[in-house]
């Protein structure tokens, strides 16, 4: 009886310890990262550069490899959200655009008209909403880390200089697969056409539709110009927060000195990405805009006047959409806005 008891309690501790040591053990050897677009552009940097610190400071042990295009689900950037919660993909830096079909309230980014400077954004995301928001992401079984910043969407096309809404009638213009942005360019009068940037180039480039709306950081990585994207409305408005995640399964597996260094990571490489998404925006002289007139492409900046047209027209979409969101998350959004420092 006694051997049996020494037998069990020795067989018991060697457990214990083999179920400390497991964590060390459930490491893959590569994880995947999901991202719409490549390191060209300054989304697909972030993702490179948290990928590289990660990789630096765990000594190898969390090796990252970038799949853009979001290759891992055939290109369909809608679904994103719900394979990383289902563990189809390890990580991503993604579009709170494309998750909004499947966590409503990331749609308070994309109210029209909503934020009217990158102050503003920052009073969201780095505020009481990006707080709530982060905890609603957590709940739908996600872990968010850190934000980062796809850029204010101007609408670019081949047809005309867009000032007013009466201009847009009848445009075919693409747009992401989201029912609110749906909503938006039908209240403009243009035809809104939904589909994957991947297919939106092919797309423009043969006229099957006349135009699009993305960050100009978009516009010139992707040589838009030569594809008939002749003419751009600075019109500012939605701006398109990214948002770096964890798998919880995987997040799980690392120990905790491991998942500290993939947070800080992720922090400093929002940071970085947030500056390249805004390189030649925040200058008084805004060069980039210069960049892209070199290019033979027509820029249209709206009055006052001009921009608040938009803003009446949009409207009935926002009142729609901010009960459908939650009242309460976008009357914080718009309180937050109003006390910004600018």
């Amino acid at each position: 009886m006694k051997f049996k008891t020494v037998l069990g309690l020795a067989l018991a501790c060697a457990s214990l310890a083999f179920t400390a040591a497991a964590p060390a053990q459930t490491y893959k050897s590569e994880y995947k990262m999901s991202l719409v677009v490549g390191p060209a552009f300054p989304w697909g940097k972030g993702g490179e550069i948290w990928a590289n610190l990660v990789r630096e400071r765990t000594q190898g042990r969390i090796n990252i490899k970038l799949y853009p295009g979001v290759s891992l689900i055939q290109g369909d950037q809608t679904r994103e959200f719900s394979a990383i919660r289902q563990g189809v993909i390890d990580m991503a830096v993604g579009s709170t655009i494309n998750w909004s079909p499947q966590v409503k309230e990331l749609n308070v980014f994309s109210l029209p008209f909503l934020m009217p400077d990158f102050a503003a954004a920052d009073a969201l995301t780095q505020g009481d909403v990006g707080k709530e928001i982060f905890k609603v992401i957590d709940k739908a079984g996600v872990v968010p880390l850190a934000w980062g910043e796809n850029g204010y969407r101007e609408i670019s096309n081949s047809k005309l200089a867009i000032k007013r809404p009466a201009d847009m009638k009848g445009l075919k213009i693409r747009v992401v697969g989201s029912p609110l942005f749906l909503d938006t360019f039908t209240a403009l009068g243009a035809n809104p056409t939904q589909m994957s940037f991947a297919d939106a180039q092919p797309a423009l480039a043969t006229g099957a539709v006349d135009g699009q709306e993305n960050p100009l950081s978009i516009y010139t990585a992707a040589k838009l110009h030569n594809s008939a994207q002749k003419h751009i409305t600075m019109w500012g408005y939605v701006n398109d927060p990214l948002i770096f995640v964890v798998n919880k399964e995987v997040w799980a597996s690392w120990t905790e000195a491991d998942r500290n260094i993939v947070r800080q990571a992720a922090i400093e490489a929002g940071k970085q990405e947030i500056a390249i998404a805004r390189k030649g925006l925040i200058e008084a002289d805004k060069p980039l805009l210069k960049d892209i007139a070199a290019l033979g492409t027509t820029i249209t900046q709206l009055t006052p006047e001009e921009r608040a047209e938009f803003v009446k027209a949009t409207r009935p979409v926002y009142d729609k959409w901010k009960n459908q969101i939650g009242a309460g998350l976008v009357s914080t959004a718009e309180k937050s806005i109003a006390a910004r420092k600018k």
